[in-house]
């Protein structure tokens, strides 16, 4: 196994697996340590099976199915994405980390590149370990003591952004989630900040008018280009991210291009404060 740190402090490819194998201990441990050191990992040149993908999957955790869509026949927990050469709305056209309104978010998802443009269609991911990092001491203290309402209605923009899948549970898209905005890992015991500006509405406690200040410098502290990776996605690429100290933004520039990617979330634990 290689691992190819992509930035200087968030990505990596890891080369020389096969996941369409069972990994050995030894190798599968080399991998967690990977993926925890780098927040986001991926592997080229993949060929698997739904099931051999399920199967991968499931060594990191109990799969979760998606609230919003359904899964493909015989694989509930695979969502197929789909954008085809009509559409021009985008599956994830913003910051944010996955599902941040359920009470227990996914900590993993895996995406799969079945089919993809031959240029555009990047995802962008950044550090949120970093962003904390490069807070004043006064503001992690103050952000330290604080919550945060997420909202699955809370998605920056008009147009809907389920209809890029097949959707379902549409009565629960007020569904919503309290979470610490300073976020200690479960694994790594690192802080990370924990909202994000497709589903954090307000500050638990405050109105939206009073939270929306603050909220949105740490918008824009996510925005900037440090501690970013920029992932160029190939067919057959597998990549996967830690939802606990990662956010990440699906790019909507292909226009008149198919794109079909296939995704898997891992279930997570309760987001604990410092």
């Amino acid at each position: 196994m290689e691992v190819i740190p992509q930035t200087g402090s968030i990505g990596a490819e890891v080369r020389g697996l096969d996941l369409s194998r069972p990994l050995a201990d030894d190798a599968f441990e080399q991998l967690v340590r990977a993926f925890l050191d780098y927040q986001v990992i991926l592997f080229r040149e993949q060929s698997l099976s739904p099931g051999q993908y399920q199967e991968f999957a499931r060594r990191f955790g109990r799969l979760e199915d998606y609230i919003f869509a359904e899964g493909l026949d015989g694989y509930p927990y695979i969502t197929e994405i789909v954008k085809t050469e009509n559409e021009t709305g985008g599956f994830g056209d913003f910051w944010h980390s996955d599902s941040t309104y359920l009470e227990v978010p996914p900590a993993i998802t895996m995406l799969y590149a079945r089919q993809v443009p031959p240029r555009g269609g990047d995802t962008l991911f950044k550090d949120m370990y970093a962003v904390y990092d490069d807070l004043s001491p006064g503001l992690q203290a103050a952000l330290k003591n604080l919550r945060a309402v997420n909202s699955a209605s809370g998605v920056p923009r008009d147009e809907d952004i389920y209809e890029a899948v097949k959707s379902r549970n549409s009565e629960r898209r007020d569904q919503f989630a309290v979470h610490p905005v300073i976020r200690i890992h479960d694994q790594t015991g690192r802080p990370a900040v924990y909202v994000n500006g497709a589903h954090s509405r307000r500050f638990d406690g405050m109105t939206r008018a009073e939270s929306r200040p603050l909220l949105d410098y740490l918008f824009a502290h996510v925005a900037r280009p440090e501690h970013q990776f920029r992932l160029r996605w190939q067919p057959d690429t597998l990549a996967m991210w830690d939802n606990r100290c990662t956010q990440h933004h699906a790019l909507n520039d292909y226009h008149g291009q198919r794109r079909v990617m296939h995704r898997i979330i891992v279930q997570g634990t309760a987001p604990r404060r410092p």
